[in-house]
């Protein structure tokens, strides 16, 4: 039952990304950004496995390191909305790196268990 639900908080989270990629007030949002830290939690608690969290922990430190790299597309504005949709991705994503983060030192912190 866990997993369904973080499993639904993690695509609810990502299609307010992709809507907030279109809407951009949302970007500045502040009940939307912290819908999203919420889901972020919400995921990095329910959903992440210890055989997931070096995959998962690498993926999220790529979406937040590219920042604003599609700024330069200026066709049709698709720059700003894939920029837009990028930051809130990394919002999402972001507390739940954390949460993870925090699972595996406290892991290697014990002694003779493993993730």
């Amino acid at each position: 039952m866990l997993n369904k639900i973080g499993f639904w908080a993690f695509i609810i989270g990502l299609i307010l990304c992709i809507i907030g990629g279109f809407v951009s007030s949302w970007s500045a949002n502040t009940a939307i950004i912290v819908i999203l830290v919420i889901l972020g939690l919400i995921v990095g608690l329910l959903n992440i496995t210890g055989k997931e969290i070096t995959l998962f922990l690498v993926a999220t430190i790529a979406l937040i390191v590219t920042g604003r790299v599609f700024s330069s597309i200026t066709v049709l504005g698709i720059g700003k909305f894939l920029d837009q949709m990028l930051g809130l991705v990394a919002t999402l994503m972001a507390p739940a790196a954390v949460v993870v983060a925090i699972k595996a030192l406290w892991a290697v912190g014990k002694p003779g268990e493993s993730i």
